[in-house]
């Protein structure tokens, strides 16, 4: 804020990098101007940004709701980054796109020794197409498949991942790993075997099989110290733990365990009223039995019935609709204790 910029030069370096202008539809990864005030939708954001100038000078820098347009805050400095992945100056573009013209003319020369005239012809015009894309307005459709020579990679050289970015200390947890671990396997072949179709039959230079997940012996060279979390742990984890396997003894669920008491089977009848109103008078509980001379139809009810407790028996003699009608009338306050087998 304060500084001074032109506003059509801030306009050119939004499509520079790759912000579409629509002054109707404000949607991500455009921008819309009215007047002297610009207003952007970052592609990587749920919020817009707008810049209001007063001449050649930013006068207001604000964080607004792209719905609204309501101001949600104002601020001293914003950066807004590219839209699209792959932006680049436009001396690498042309470079690369030399690296892809290289590429294509060998992979034409081959599809046409081995008798694929169609093949040839459709990677032609495909190919074509997205190098003019690219010198024109540094983009195109499945630009990724583009990206060792964007990239500047040799080829079969390990992509750039995530991975790249973390501290070489950073200690990385890897849950469910008896299920992730073989994923991160597979990913490399399913990749491999759907992009060599591809190749094959004249969609995508041979260059694409690089835009790939990383093997698993890449995978693990990335890797610092780590920890497998899983129930049931496989072979690999176990040995790369060096058999140090820890229990995991909470619950992850958050939620306490019942209060479990164990009385005697001397007085288990006459004792239960006493203890289901020492539960409070707003509560309820439930007795499961072994036996029906025990539940409903046995000497707990009348017990309970002489103590001042609601009491209401199902067992397992009882039919389907016999066995849910009392139980459920517990829920709703008219019984206290529900007796069970």
């Amino acid at each position: 804020m304060g500084d001074s910029i032109d506003r059509d030069e801030m306009l050119l370096r939004l499509v520079d990098i790759q912000y579409d202008r629509n002054d109707v539809s404000f949607e991500r990864g455009k921008f819309r101007v009215r007047g002297d005030v610009v207003e952007v939708w970052a592609a990587y954001e749920e919020i817009g940004y707008r810049i209001e100038l007063f001449g050649d000078e930013v006068e207001t820098l604000s964080v607004i709701d792209p719905l609204t347009g309501s101001v949600l805050e104002k601020k001293p400095e914003m950066y807004i980054y590219p839209a699209k992945h792959f932006v680049l100056p436009e001396e690498r573009i042309k470079g690369a796109v030399e690296l892809i013209q290289q590429e294509l003319d060998e992979r034409l020369k081959t599809l046409k020794e081995q008798g694929k005239l169609l093949e040839a012809q459709r990677l032609a015009a495909r190919t074509r197409y997205d190098m003019e894309m690219l010198l024109e307005v540094g983009y195109c459709s499945g630009i990724e498949n583009y990206s060792r020579p964007l990239s500047g990679r040799k080829p079969g050289e390990s992509p750039n991942t995530l991975l790249d970015f973390f501290p070489p200390d950073s200690l990385l947890f890897i849950d469910e790993s008896h299920v992730s671990v073989p994923q991160v396997r597979g990913m490399f072949a399913g990749d491999f075997s759907r992009k060599s179709t591809l190749v094959e039959h004249g969609f995508r230079l041979p260059s694409a099989l690089d835009n790939r997940p990383l093997r698993f012996d890449e995978w693990e060279k990335k890797l610092g110290p780590r920890m497998y979390v899983s129930a049931t742990p496989g072979d690999y984890e176990v040995a790369m733990s060096g058999g140090e396997v820890v229990d995991q003894v909470i619950r992850p669920t958050g939620l306490v365990d019942p209060v479990v008491r164990v009385e005697a089977a001397r007085g288990q009848v006459p004792g239960a009223p006493g203890r289901d109103q020492d539960a409070g008078r707003r509560r309820r509980a439930r007795a499961g039995h072994d036996a029906d001379q025990a539940a409903g139809r046995g000497p707990l009810a009348p017990s309970s019935r002489s103590k001042g407790c609601a009491a209401s028996g199902s067992t397992p003699s009882l039919n389907a609709f016999e066995r849910g009608h009392d139980p459920p009338r517990a829920p709703r306050g008219r019984l206290r204790r529900p007796g069970g087998g």
